[in-house]
């Protein structure tokens, strides 16, 4: 995980999961938009799970369970945009 924007309106992180890893389930207190910029992987968001590709686009709400898995032999590479700024904090599950 590499911050790539830090403002007070707004987060940018750059994610890249090899093949294998995952996030951990977590919920964050703002809406996140996450871009998938390369690779193939699982996305988890509340009860629903989706395998998604390069160039998608999914919007998680906030305070809605969500976490990733790279299942594909090649890296998965995304950016995850949160805005408004979070004040909170990201919450594990």
């Amino acid at each position: 995980m590499r911050p790539v924007y830090d403002s007070a309106d707004a987060q940018r992180v750059h994610i890249l999961l090899h093949p294998g890893e995952r996030l951990k389930k977590h919920v964050t207190p703002v809406d996140v938009v996450f871009y998938v910029l390369e690779g193939e992987g699982l996305v988890e968001i509340g009860d629903e799970k989706q395998v998604v590709g390069p160039e998608s686009m999914i919007e998680s709400p906030a305070n809605i369970p969500h976490c990733w898995y790279n299942e594909s032999d090649d890296d998965l590479r995304f950016l995850v945009i949160k805005a408004p700024r979070p004040e909170g904090k990201t919450r594990l599950l």
